[in-house]
């Protein structure tokens, strides 16, 4: 069972991934090939939870589902990111393959909100 799992609020789920992550990049060994990869991971993953927060006050059913499909589009890409992480810093593969359980939730999570929004317009 993941360590996120418990009362089920997606929009501190989504926090408390972003913070993980920024603290998972905090160890990191910084140097010109883990660089660019620490800067594009704090941008998706940290995304993930503020497009959920935008979905939460979209105006429409459309624009819902529109950034509910944001939120999984930045789980998949922070979940690549992770893994070109894990190889440049092997030190951090224990730390990451948490964090990509974690975001495969996520991915799982947003499929389903995605779809469930798309029956309910049809």
């Amino acid at each position: 069972m993941s360590k996120y799992s418990g009362k089920y609020d997606l929009e501190e789920r989504t926090a408390k991934f972003g913070v993980d992550i920024i603290l998972f990049c905090k160890i990191i060994k910084i140097n010109i090939i883990t660089k660019p990869l620490v800067d594009q991971i704090v941008r998706s993953a940290t995304s993930i939870g503020a497009n959920y927060m935008e979905a939460n006050g979209a105006n429409s059913k459309k624009d819902f589902r529109y950034k509910i499909y944001i939120c999984k589009k930045e789980s998949q890409e922070t979940k690549h990111w992770l893994r070109m992480i894990a190889t440049a810093d092997e030190e951090t593969k224990e730390f990451a393959d948490k964090l990509l359980q974690e975001a495969q939730e996520l991915i799982l999570i947003f499929h389903t909100i995605a779809k469930s929004s798309a029956d309910n317009m049809e």
